[in-house]
């Protein structure tokens, strides 16, 4: 490689490096969101190769083009593009550049999908899954209740410590993406399921241990994302709900059943923490269904 090569590369290094910061400091994204950033430019810079300037519009296109020809589909797609935009407009505010090529470029359309949920037979099926003779069964009811409860993100309902969910109130303090808190109620199902855990399993799994984390590991760790997604699949499997039962299911479950029973659009917002109204539109279905009943039961001419 010769040496303005090389320097290109060290400075496209050095400027993504500079942008990943920036979101972990000043933006406070999620690891999650920084391992798809990471991603996202690793491939980008892989696409740009030896080059010493910056890709323009025609480039990226070009780019784009190739990652659907790759086999990516259009929601992965884009992420990518989302990604490249918020490095350019990095390095636009930083005066690395001078224009943003990303301005035009339009966001490949995504088809919108109902998100997939569970009544409330399956709901109770897998709430009455983990054998409650076991510690580690009374820490699995009590994640389940909680996440159906609460509607957090298994990577928040992992990371609960145990001064974060006030049980006389019933109310549970989570942080989500971008390190913003916020409260969410808690009904007394989910209270007594967590409660049961507290008074002999936590205790048995620790076996003498500290810890701040509520859910925990028979080693007295905390219990990761990855593991429970195990845990609740196995779950789905022994009481015969089989396909792609997720933590997300339950999330989604505790939306639009909140939906069903009256909840508006605003409120669920606030409790599942999206900071645009438009991400949690995706349950607008409930609200249509709901209107049809609406219709059929108070028109005169329905």
């Amino acid at each position: 490689m010769s040496g303005a090569l090389a320097e290109g590369s060290a400075h496209l290094r050095s400027q993504i490096t500079a942008f990943l910061n920036f979101c972990r400091l000043e933006k406070g994204l999620s690891v999650n969101s920084l391992d798809a950033y990471t991603t996202d430019l690793a491939r980008f810079k892989e696409f740009i190769g030896d080059a010493t300037d910056l890709p323009g519009t025609p480039e990226i296109r070009l780019h784009i083009d190739n990652l659907y020809q790759t086999g990516l589909g259009s929601r992965s797609v884009g992420r990518h593009l989302t990604t490249i935009r918020n490095f350019y407009g990095f390095l636009l505010r930083e005066g690395e550049i001078a224009t943003d090529p990303t301005e035009h470029l339009r966001t490949p359309r995504q088809w919108q999908t109902i998100p997939k949920y569970l009544n409330l037979e399956e709901i109770e099926r897998i709430i009455k899954a983990p054998d409650l003779s076991r510690p580690t069964g009374l820490r699995d009811r009590a994640m389940v209740e909680l996440l159906y409860a609460s509607g957090v993100r298994v990577s928040e309902l992992c990371k609960v410590g145990v001064g974060d969910l006030n049980l006389e109130l019933g109310v549970l303090r989570t942080t989500g993406k971008g390190n913003k808190q916020r409260l969410v109620p808690v009904g007394k199902s989910a209270v007594l399921a967590v409660r049961a855990y507290l008074e002999t399993g936590r205790s048995a799994l620790l076996k003498g241990r500290a810890s701040r984390y509520l859910f925990i590991t028979a080693r007295g760790g905390c219990l990761t994302r990855q593991a429970f997604w195990k845990l609740l699949a196995a779950y789905g499997r022994k009481v015969g709900i089989f396909h792609g039962l997720t933590p997300h299911v339950l999330r989604h479950s505790f939306a639009t059943h909140l939906l069903e029973g009256g909840a508006d659009l605003r409120s669920v917002q606030i409790m599942l923490g999206h900071v645009d109204i438009s991400t949690t539109q995706i349950y607008t279905h409930v609200m249509r269904s709901r209107l049809r009943d609406t219709v059929e039961k108070h028109h005169p001419r329905a």
